[in-house]
C-alpha cells in the first residue's frame, strides 16, 4: 500500500507474546512487508492503523507489470527498497551501539511526526526499551531543558 493519509505501525510479536513495533509509517510512504509480498510467504508482521488511514494498493503481479514496463517507475521501486534497507540496517546498528538515550534523540530529531502520533508504548517497544524508561528519558530531557 501506498499510504495517502493517515499514520501506521507495523508490529510482531516476541517470544513472550509481547508487541514490538518494528516501524512506523506516514503519508507518502510504502507500507508492506517487503519479505511476504516479494516472497510470496506469510507475513511475519501486523500493520495496524493508529489513525485513520487512505492509500493505493496494487498486486504483486500489477507491480511486476509496471516495473517491466516503465524504467522510471523500477528507478523508483529500486530507491525505495535501498532507501529501505538502508534504514533497517541503520536501526539495527543504533540498536546494538547507542544508548536508549540517543536513539529516543535521534528518532525524535529524524521523525517528530512519530511522537505526535504514536502512543508512547508504540514507541518505547521500537526503541526496545520499557515504558518506564522512555517515561525517565523524556524526564531527564524535559529537565536538562528547563
Amino acid at each position: 500500500m501506498l499510504l495517502e493519509s493517515g499514520f501506521m505501525r507495523a508490529y510482531s510479536l516476541d517470544t513472550e507474546g509481547d508487541e514490538v513495533t518494528t516501524a512506523f509509517y506516514g503519508a507518502g510512504q510504502p507500507v508492506f512487508d517487503v519479505a511476504s509480498f516479494f516472497m510470496h510467504t506469510p507475513a511475519k508482521e501486523s500493520i495496524q492503523a493508529l489513525a485513520p488511514c487512505s492509500g493505493w494498493v496494487i498486486s504483486f503481479d500489477d507491480l511486476n507489470k509496471l516495473f517491466h514496463s516503465i524504467p522510471e517507475f523500477r528507478e523508483v521501486g529500486r530507491g525505495i527498497l535501498v532507501k529501505g534497507y538502508a534504514s533497517l540496517k541503520l536501526r539495527m546498528q543504533s540498536m546494538i551501539t547507542e544508548t536508549a538515550e540517543i536513539r529516543y534523540a535521534m528518532l525524535l530529531h529524524s521523525n517528530p511526526e512519530i511522537f505526535r502520533q504514536a502512543p508512547l508504548k508504540h514507541i518505547a517497544s521500537y526503541l526496545g526499551i520499557t515504558d518506564s524508561s522512555l517515561s525517565r528519558i523524556r524526564r531527564d530531557i524535559s529537565r536538562q531543558h528547563k
